[in-house]
This record gives structure tokens, sequence and C-alpha cells, in this order.
């Protein structure tokens, strides 16, 4: 692949990926990660998303009252993320890149299958203790070995009865956490090249801009009917690469 043809692909992923978030509130690692994985290795996807991930993460994060309320609750949670997420990023750096690409795909298919069915889980606040380092230490590794933060922490997120700006917070947080933390584990483990910090420097304008036309897709269609396409892209997108991996 050329230059151009990479800035090509990093420009369309990211306004694409842009676009996910702006509509939806997510999405723009998973997307980003599932598209970029396709073509090479997930531990260079990884490393390309940080930036743009960690800038529109914490814009999530800041808006709104809640975000010092949410860290008291959920902060044995994000600390085990951190652990678990810089041990496990070290499965990125010595895996085969055809069975990180694997489990990237999995877990694309396990998310979107997750969230089309919508099941309906309550977490009760007793339980909330022991269960949050739980899903904790479990997104930790999956984010470490794959480079997509969504399970299992969104749905233990979304069941644990938060209004909805709580959980757009919540998610801010949790992504928020989890990039900085596969940042720390790439560098950790020598795998954050510097022409990668460039690359996912390049990659914030355009997913800026997809954030943008997203809110103003938002207005125009069905957030329901546009969720539904996109996971069923990711269904598709799960199977390509779980069938035909990065090589």
């Amino acid at each position: 692949m050329t230059t151009f043809e990479l800035f090509c692909l990093l420009f369309a992923t990211f306004l694409g990926a842009g676009v996910v978030k702006g509509v939806t509130g997510m999405g723009l690692p998973t997307v980003a990660t599932g598209v970029l994985g396709a073509v090479m290795s997930p531990l260079t996807a990884a490393a390309i998303l940080v930036v743009p991930s960690f800038v529109t993460n914490v814009w999530q994060l800041l808006v709104g009252p809640d975000k010092l309320r949410l860290m008291r609750r959920l902060w044995v949670m994000m600390l085990c993320i951190v652990i678990s997420t810089v041990l496990g990023t070290r499965l990125l750096v010595v895996v085969n890149p055809v069975w990180s690409a694997r489990a990237l795909g999995i877990a694309l298919i396990a998310y979107a299958a997750y969230a089309l069915l919508s099941p309906t889980l309550s977490i009760s606040k007793r339980a909330e203790p022991w269960l949050s380092p739980i899903v904790g230490i479990a997104s930790g590794v999956v984010t470490g070995a794959t480079g997509v933060f969504v399970i299992p922490a969104v749905p233990y997120l979304q069941s644990l009865g938060l209004q909805k700006d709580e959980l757009v917070q919540a998610l801010g947080l949790s992504f928020t956490v989890s990039t900085i933390a596969l940042a720390g584990g790439l560098l950790t483990h020598g795998a954050f090249r510097l022409d990668q910090v460039g690359l996912s420097l390049l990659a914030v304008v355009p997913s800026l801009a997809g954030m943008w036309l997203g809110s103003i897709v938002r207005q125009k269609i069905s957030p329901t009917t546009f969720r539904r396409c996109f996971l069923l892209f990711l269904v598709v997108l799960g199977l390509e690469l779980t069938l035909h991996p990065f090589s």
C-alpha cells in the first residue's frame, strides 16, 4: 500500500467512524479498528487509534455535570481496566496477527449480536461492588488483546440504571481510561512507534469532522435504523476478519 493510499484509507475510515460516533455516541474505536484490521495487523490499527479515540472520548466525558460522581462510583472498575489492559496488550505484541485479527472479528460479532438482541439486564447495587472489578478485568483483557473496548464494559454500564446523560459520560470515562491504558500498554511493550503517532494525530481531523457530520445525520434519520445498519455492518466486518484475517 502506497503512502497516498494509506492516507486515503485513514481519512475515509476515521471520517466514517466519526459519523457513527456522532450519531450513536459510540463506535469510533470499534469501526476504525475493525476496518483497519482488515488491511493491517490489529496491533498497528490499535496504535493509530490512540489519539483520535482519546480526543473524542475526553470531549464526551467532559460534557455534563456528573463526571466526578461517576469517577467515585466506577474507580475500581477503571483501575482494573488499566491494569488488565496494560498486561493484556502483551497479547497484541506476541500473538500472530492472524489470530489477533480473528479475536478482533469475534469481539465485533459478539458486541453486535448483543446489541441487536438488546437483552434487558439490570445489575443491583448490592452486586456492583464485586462485579465491577470482574468486568473491569475482562474488559481490559479484551482491549489489550484486540484493541476494541466495548465488551463487556458497555453492556455492564448499560445495566446499571444510569440516566441517559450519565450513561454517555460513563461510556466516555470507560473509553478514555481504556484508550490511555492501551497507549500505556503499547509503550510498555515497545509497540508504539513515532510514525504511528503522526498517523494517529492526522486521524483526529477526519474523526472530528465525522462527529460533526454525524450530529447532522442524527437529525435527519431514525437513530434506531442507523444503529441497526451499523450493527449489521459490524457483523459482516467481524465475519470477514474471522474467516479472512489480515496476514
